[in-house]
């Protein structure tokens, strides 16, 4: 069957893939293992552990919560549930409600068909990948069941939401007042905490997106759909639009203008202000190979570091606790700031975000032109071999076509790690160079990796 686990917790299209019974088991596993690893009791003197479980508003998440709680709690695990809110009000919550481990049912981006479920650590974290293939590895074995007083109790905890937006609010140096603000909420888990976070922060609020029906997350609306949010924004006037994902972990935004203003903007514009201001530790922000080489040029001539790491949000923490760094994120808007939160929070960025536009007085467009995005052309070579991506052909035509972009672009070969597929990714100075490039490069892929 292949590793469950994929870069955000196990996904797949609930009912089929991800059915109630592998949630419940799952729940199982990960109560065993994290028991078992001692990561239990860490919030003082009691008498079983504690997790908290949270979703987005998913028809299917309603019956994958009641199986994740039933397998927790089977488990000897008290389990406090959240109602529908982010996953990273869900991370933050382990930590403040002093809990064990925290659970997140979601998929995020993906439609309303699919969902997924991601395991928390105590503190907010992500499973390690070893914990991870530890719980697969348990799934199903035979267990000795708790009974009486040892099963774990269940409760709700909905009014929690409220601590979360009192906690990013607390983040925010100033005051929103006099900013206009469209919101897209994806139909998602932000419906009710983005409102009234922006509200309660000082801006004019406006709000699309937000009626979620447990089928409509992501459909036409937030961060993957951005069309609508740009029409409002300029048909309104509005300052500022803020698109988030069905989990609210990330957000892109919109300028006054109708531009799209992507992940890698926002942490140029968060990273200048936080250098200016002295807050950006070691001058340092972390980001993934395929942020835009226009983001790196412009950090490095404001005397900025760029740390780069492989493409997922696990791999820019894990640089970002070794070197000590508070700022990183990656080019779709999941960006990280761990003075804040421990898991990427798009409420938490979008406020420091406007926070930037009200201190500075400057619009979002102005703020972000500090970078030029360079033309970026990413093609997906499929029906290839993807363990042949370094073999002498290809790597023959990417130092040349290396040599013909000088310092003025970038050439990037990654092979997909779950399908037959190899990604060739060119920036060059103009869009024709990028094409013609990419082009050639993938007719390469073509040939030499069959």
């Amino acid at each position: 069957m292949g590793r469950l686990f994929g870069t955000d917790g196990v996904r797949g299209v609930a009912g089929r893939d991800l059915t109630a019974e592998l949630a419940m088991d799952l729940s199982v596993a990960a109560a065993h293992v994290l028991g078992d690893a001692g990561a239990f009791n860490g919030g003082g003197r009691r008498d079983r552990p504690v997790a908290v479980v949270g979703r987005d508003p998913r028809a299917s998440g309603e019956f994958l919560e009641a199986a994740v709680v039933a397998g927790l709690a089977s488990s000897g695990v008290d389990v406090l549930r959240l109602g529908v809110l982010p996953t990273p009000a869900v991370a933050y919550l382990t930590t403040a409600l002093r809990a064990d481990m925290g659970v997140m049912i979601s998929a995020s981006h993906n439609p309303a068909p699919d969902n997924g479920i991601k395991f928390l650590t105590r503190g907010g974290y992500k499973l390690p990948d070893a914990v991870e293939n530890d719980i697969e590895q348990r799934l199903g074995e035979k267990w000795e069941r708790p009974v009486g007083a040892s099963v774990g109790r269940v409760r709700e905890a909905y009014g929690e939401a409220d601590r979360y937006v009192s906690h990013v609010l607390s983040t925010v140096d100033g005051r929103l007042d006099g900013l206009s603000v469209v919101i897209d909420c994806a139909h998602g888990a932000a419906h009710m905490v983005a409102p009234e976070a922006l509200l309660r922060a000082g801006a004019t609020v406006e709000t699309i997106g937000a009626r979620p029906d447990g089928l409509n997350i992501n459909a036409g609306v937030g961060s993957t759909h951005l069309e609508k949010l740009q029409q409002i924004v300029v048909s309104r006037n509005a300052d500022v639009g803020i698109a988030y994902d069905g989990d609210a972990d990330r957000c892109l935004a919109v300028s006054h203008t109708g531009e799209i203003i992507d992940g890698d903007q926002i942490m140029a514009v968060l990273a200048m202000a936080m250098h200016a201001e002295g807050t950006l530790t070691g001058d340092t922000v972390v980001a993934t190979v395929m942020s835009n080489l226009g983001f790196k040029i412009a950090l490095k001539n404001a005397g900025i570091d760029v740390v780069e790491t492989a493409v997922g949000d696990r791999y820019v923490l894990e640089a970002m606790r070794a070197g000590g760094y508070n700022l990183g994120g990656e080019q779709s808007g999941h960006v990280l700031m761990l003075d804040h939160a421990t898991t990427g929070d798009g409420l938490l960025t979008s406020l420091h975000l406007l926070a930037v536009v009200a201190r500075q007085k400057r619009s979002l467009a102005e703020l972000a032109s500090v970078m030029t995005r360079l033309p970026q052309v990413l093609v997906n070579v499929k029906g290839v071999d993807r363990t042949k991506a370094s073999v002498p052909e290809l790597s023959a035509a990417v130092t040349a076509a290396e040599s013909e972009l000088g310092e003025s672009g970038r050439v990037l070969i990654r092979p997909s790690g779950t399908e037959p597929m190899i990604r060739v990714m060119v920036e060059a100075a103009s869009a024709e160079q990028a094409e013609s490039l990419a082009g050639r490069l993938a007719d390469v892929v073509r040939t030499a990796c069959v």
